[in-house]
């Protein structure tokens, strides 16, 4: 009975968990954009300004945060 349950459990992990999803932040702009809606969240990085994310982001579930993986143009590793 014990691994019935368990068995049970594990397969609804398994489908009720997010897919993965390959580079969510794209490094080519320094401001991204969460927007949370029915279908779930999302991450979008395309804005070169905070000023531009917060635009989109007004009257929406979002907000705007900097890109961690923005490439800064010029830099050596």
């Amino acid at each position: 009975m014990r691994a019935i349950v368990l068995a049970i459990l594990a397969t609804g992990t398994i489908f009720i968990s997010e897919p993965a999803r390959a580079q969510t932040y794209d490094p080519k702009h320094p401001v991204c954009i969460e927007i949370t809606d029915w279908g779930g969240r999302r991450i979008d990085c395309r804005y070169d300004s905070i000023a531009q994310c917060k635009a989109t982001a007004a009257g929406h579930g979002a907000h705007c945060f900097a890109n961690p993986y923005f490439a800064l143009r010029g830099r050596h590793h």
